[in-house]
């Protein structure tokens, strides 16, 4: 049970932490969020690449992967593994391989969320 508590607490913690650092950037500089974005999603990438993102991982949980870091770590991993597999073609194909089953469910879930609430374009 204290186990359980502490690791939601950690994620809870590191997730609102790198919140807290978007809206920083968002503030202090003139990045736009979807810079920012990219910014986290190589950010995930370059620590896969260098190998530290896996005992992050270990101790931050859902907390580093379930933002946009996490998918950037996906990307790499994917693109690693098919690359040591298959060569060239590997490296691109990982990537699409390693995260097509949260793309898939992603474009399922706007599909249906469109359906029950008819959103209009500004």
């Amino acid at each position: 049970m204290l186990e359980n508590l502490l690791t939601y607490l950690i994620v809870f913690a590191s997730g609102g932490l790198f919140c807290v650092i978007a809206q920083l950037l968002i503030i202090k500089t003139k990045l736009t969020p979807a810079r920012i974005l990219v910014i986290f999603l190589l950010s995930g990438i370059f620590l896969q690449a260098i190998g530290v993102y896996e005992p992050i991982y270990s101790v931050l949980k859902a907390g580093i992967s379930v933002p946009i870091i996490g998918f950037g770590a996906a990307l790499a991993k994917g693109a690693i593994t098919y690359a040591h597999q298959f060569g060239f073609v590997g490296a691109f194909a990982g990537g699409l391989i390693q995260t097509a089953f949260g793309v898939g469910v992603a474009v399922v879930a706007s599909f249906l969320v469109t359906l029950i609430f008819s959103p209009k374009s500004k």
